[in-house]
């Protein structure tokens, strides 16, 4: 992991999909610190025993160890069965 930050309950909001099915919008973190310089290219969440839950790809991203990241709002989405 390049940078982490936690989540809570709160950082996640269900709704109706877009055009069907279910939606899950993950929160905006901003300042979140970076822990290793590198070039991010995925947004990964996790839970506190490290298992992997969701992975995505993001806009790729040059990370300094000195600096900070932001993450915008984005949704995960599950349409309907047909």
């Amino acid at each position: 992991a390049l940078a982490d930050v936690a989540m809570s309950g709160v950082d996640y909001t269900k709704a109706d999909g877009d055009t069907n099915g279910r939606k899950v919008t993950v929160g905006a973190k901003a300042d979140v610190p970076v822990d290793v310089t590198g070039t991010g290219t995925h947004v990964a969440l996790i839970d506190a025993t490290t298992e992997l839950l969701y992975v995505t790809t993001c806009a790729s991203v040059s990370l300094d160890d000195t600096g900070t990241v932001d993450f915008g709002a984005w949704d995960i989405e599950i349409a309907d069965p047909v």
